[in-house]
């Protein structure tokens, strides 16, 4: 009768710890939305062709 006495305490302290935090709500995070632009940008040519006419430039005038 001891025996099940102790495993039925044993039992009963360790359920009770499991729900010792209570209930916490799931944090759901939204999606990431990607916006893609309909429009080119030239940007990333403009500056390597007016650092090429600045070099020109800088090796006419020698």
């Amino acid at each position: 009768m001891k025996k099940i006495a102790t495993i039925a305490l044993a039992l009963g302290l360790t359920g009770s710890a499991a729900f010792a935090g209570g209930y916490t709500a799931p944090v759901v995070e939204p999606e990431p939305v990607v916006v893609q632009q309909s429009s080119s940008s030239n940007a990333g040519i403009i500056i390597p062709v007016l650092l090429l006419v600045a070099v020109a430039v800088a090796a006419s005038n020698n």
